[in-house]
């Protein structure tokens, strides 16, 4: 029966719900500019903490207009793969485990793998 009353709806798209007796909160414009010159106006509402920076539609970060200046927080350098594994080991060690994987491989070739000479 229940699939019987819906034959016919699209529920993907079609809603059942009504805009009635909904209050929207009060709204207020605000402006952004980037550096390129676009001018974005967004609505938002009044109650909410307005951001100083928007990102623009060409990338770029548009700041708000007549808005405080944005802070800048300071950020760490990238950690690399080389500067993560130097902070386990040491250049000695890792030229012995390289010496190692290569006498591996070289045994693994056929040939004969080096002699150390430290």
């Amino acid at each position: 029966m229940a699939e019987r009353s819906l034959r016919g709806t699209n529920l993907s798209w079609l809603s059942f719900e009504s805009d009635e007796g909904v209050t929207f909160s009060e709204r207020t414009i605000t402006r952004y500019v980037c550096p390129d010159g676009h001018i974005s106006e967004l609505p938002f509402s009044v109650e909410a903490e307005i951001p100083s920076l928007w990102e623009c539609r060409c990338g770029l970060d548009a700041k708000l207009v007549d808005g405080p200046e944005p802070e800048v927080k300071a950020t760490k350098p990238q950690r690399t793969h080389w500067d993560m594994l130097l902070e386990r080991r040491s250049i000695p060690e890792l030229e012995e485990l390289l010496e190692e994987r290569l006498d591996l491989l070289r045994t693994s070739r056929g040939e004969k793998p080096r002699k150390r000479t430290a």
